[in-house]
């Protein structure tokens, strides 16, 4: 079967009530005035990467559970006014939903409701393994029931790629997606040795490559056994949320990666894709555009940090360019 699409998201669709506190953490107080208020929008994790692939020029689809319910018109009106294909699997428990606090500096806390999900749910093998003989690539959100759907990717042939988030390389529900993907991006906000979870992942399971984002650090890239800095780009306005940064990032390096770009290049995308993602507020989804992206990964004043002119070069130098 030829392929239609380049990207299969699966899980990681919902709604994001966002809430501005003064501070975080938040000290206890009987009440805060809230200042630019409070919104509701549709856009998780899985969102986030349709859409962020999708603005680059990548034929996407996305599959998740949703609920008959409100916020499930939200993420349904999302795809639909972004022209991104929508699989929904009927969720009785009610499409997902979370609260972040974002802080004056850019930083949230997410509060996920871990009440819209439960053991009888799926995402049907046949609608999986259909989607997938139709796709490049397969991105697995790390939401409840993604894990029951790897043998059936596996099954149709695609690479697969994850987002571990922040996992602290312990908890065991995130091994099997870190385990069964070609591709594992993580944060290494929880982790207290990165390096050793990035090769314990390659080294225990399918992973050619690990990508540990560390914010404002920028990231660290573990490919063919060899654990590379890469450093974070500038920002092309003020840092004003963090939301969605991670999955931006992502959609980056994977334009990278479908095109055959070196894994550096692919890394410099995903910076840059990251970057522009801490400049758009958490109340209205946006994601850079392929022209843009591009243009800002060729930009020699990119970035203040003199080891990015030294990557690019090295990456430019590896494709040929």
């Amino acid at each position: 079967m030829s392929t239609k699409t380049d990207i299969l998201v699966l899980g990681g669709a919902g709604v994001d009530t966002i809430v501005h506190v003064p501070e975080l953490p938040l000290p206890y107080a009987d009440s805060y005035m809230i200042n630019p208020g409070i919104v509701t929008r549709a856009g998780q994790s899985g969102d986030f990467v349709a859409l962020g692939v999708t603005a680059l020029g990548l034929r996407t689809h996305h599959i998740d559970l949703l609920g008959d319910d409100p916020e499930g018109d939200l993420v349904r009106a999302f795809h639909r006014d972004l022209g991104i294909p929508l699989t929904e699997v009927p969720s009785v428990q009610g499409t997902k939903r979370a609260v972040n606090l974002v802080g004056p500096d850019g930083r949230r806390l997410s509060l996920y409701d871990n009440t819209r999900s439960q053991e009888s749910d799926r995402l049907p093998d046949a609608t999986v393994r259909a989607l997938a003989a139709a796709s490049r690539h397969a991105h697995v959100v790390i939401t409840y029931p993604c894990a029951l759907a790897l043998p059936a990717l596996r099954e149709a042939g695609v690479t697969i790629s994850t987002d571990l988030h922040n996992w602290d390389g312990v908890n065991p529900y995130h091994e099997p997606f870190a385990l069964a993907a070609d591709l594992v991006f993580l944060s290494t906000t929880a982790l207290a040795d990165p390096e050793r979870t990035m090769r314990d992942i390659a080294a225990r399971g399918r992973a050619r490559i690990v990508v540990a984002t560390a914010g404002a650090e920028g990231a660290y890239l573990l490919a063919d056994g060899e654990l590379t800095h890469v450093p974070a780009v500038t920002p092309p306005a003020p840092v004003v949320d963090t939301n969605g940064a991670g999955d931006a990032f992502a959609s980056g390096f994977l334009l990278g990666w479908l095109a055959g770009e070196n894994v550096y290049r692919c890394a410099l995308y995903g910076a840059v894709a990251g970057a522009y993602a801490c400049t758009v507020p958490s109340t209205r989804a946006d994601a850079i555009g392929r022209d843009d992206l591009l243009a800002r990964a060729t930009d020699p004043v990119l970035t203040s940090d003199p080891a990015v002119g030294t990557a690019r070069k090295a990456a430019s130098a590896e494709s040929g360019a």
